[in-house]
């Protein structure tokens, strides 16, 4: 197992690990001591993975996901935050439903957000001509619309967590909204949960998104500055896959830690990160074989 730290002058750290996301958690992590987690677990829907097989028996899948989801539990502090983005494939759109109703017992659903990967827009009074913005993944055939969408669920112990609403606001359309209204004392409202995150036009899979299954950086900034920057020393990723959320943790200066299964993806993570602090004048030590 290898496993990678770096220390930044905010006194933030970067761990990641080589190694199972489930023994990891019970191994390095004490109780209640994450703040926020954001991840993107397999969905089980056969995508092509470098070595995991993301074609399991339904049940087994879920009994996975849950038990992971109850260590999660038991690291996440009280005031906590688990974000889970979550999709399914046309043939089979119950999988993030299935999904929440198994982690229904362990966590109280305290937000759904919808997150955007792709929106088109008709001319009208605002849109002066039809556009359309975003990547999707192209579906085939004639019973299925084209995917542009997927589900980020966040789980709280108590569904009561405050969140840093306008740290991701957005600007009033209508500026006469700006002190007309109680809470509007500035020129920015709630966000919403629909949250339109694009991805990077992709020139080549292999060198733009080696990994088949990875979300963009701001998916993960977005979450942590929702919980709040303020409340939030570490967060995790347990499945670090080519390290987005450990750059969002980069860009703000907080504390990440991470586990990633698949040596290959690990060291395409290490790289990403790597090159990201540089940057940014990280000091980096690799621990070796643990």
């Amino acid at each position: 197992m290898i496993s990678w730290s770096g220390d930044g002058p905010s006194g933030a750290t970067i761990k990641i690990y080589c190694y199972d996301c489930l023994a990891g958690m019970r191994h390095y992590l004490q109780e209640h001591s994450i703040d926020v987690v954001v991840t993107s677990p397999p969905y089980n829907i056969g995508v092509a993975y470098a070595s995991y097989i993301d074609n399991q028996p339904k049940d087994k899948f879920l009994s996975w996901l849950a038990e992971i989801a109850l260590e999660i539990k038991r690291i996440l502090t009280n005031e906590g935050s688990f974000f889970l983005n979550v999709g399914g494939k046309p043939s089979d759109p119950w999988v993030p439903f299935d999904i929440l109703q198994k982690l229904r017992k362990h966590f109280v659903l305290q937000n759904v957000i919808h997150w955007i990967k792709s929106i088109a827009l008709s001319k009208d009074r605002e849109v002066f001509c039809n556009v359309s913005y975003g990547h999707y993944k192209p579906i085939g055939g004639q019973r299925f619309l084209n995917d542009c969408h997927e589900y980020i669920f966040h789980f709280t112990n108590s569904g009561k967590v405050k969140l840093d609403r306008l740290a991701i606001g957005v600007p009033y359309q209508d500026k006469s909204n700006i002190g007309r209204w109680k809470a509007a004392v500035k020129d920015k409202r709630c966000r919403g949960n629909t949250w339109f995150i694009p991805y990077e036009t992709i020139q080549s899979r292999e060198r733009d998104r080696p990994h088949p299954s990875s979300f963009p950086v701001k998916l993960p900034e977005m979450c942590i500055k929702l919980h709040g920057v303020s409340n939030t020393t570490t967060v995790l990723d347990p499945f670090l896959g080519l390290g987005s959320t450990a750059l969002a943790c980069l860009r703000l200066g907080i504390s990440f830690v991470g586990f990633e299964i698949d040596p290959h993806y690990f060291q395409l993570a290490l790289k990403r990160i790597q090159e990201f602090a540089n940057s940014r004048t990280l000091f980096w030590r690799e621990y070796g074989s643990l």
